[in-house]
């Protein structure tokens, strides 16, 4: 089933002190997902550099400090609209520079915003 009606799904968001108690190991980053997701974007906002992963053991995706990834998988539509993050995929993250409390105005978190379609 298609959609070409946006949903946003909740945000899943990791505080600094839970990435740096995993002592580099992958730690999940909120809840997997309910919907198969066409749209993922991150924003680091800590001085931490990160490692994403899809599995919770494979390096996958470097997060810079201080910065945003975007990853939109459905820019370019495929034919049967098939080419999605799957359905219950969990995030994990773990610490690659290990972040430090910063200046007073961050939030000192690591956010991943994912978006869906309506009744995907």
């Amino acid at each position: 089933m298609t959609s070409n009606i946006v949903r946003f799904d909740a945000v899943r968001s990791i505080p600094i002190a839970t990435i740096i108690a995993g002592a580099g190991a992958y730690v999940p980053l909120g809840i997997p997902f309910a919907h198969a997701m066409r749209v993922i974007h991150f924003i680091n906002d800590s001085n931490g550099v990160y490692m994403l992963s899809f599995d919770g053991f494979t390096d996958n995706v470097p997060i810079l400090m201080g910065g945003f990834d975007l990853y939109d998988l459905t820019s370019d539509q495929d034919d049967n609209e098939s080419f999605r993050y799957q359905n219950g995929t969990q995030l994990f993250v773990r610490y690659i520079v290990s972040p430090t409390v910063i200046a007073t105005g961050s939030s000192n978190t690591l956010y991943a915003v994912a978006i869906y379609g309506k009744g995907e």
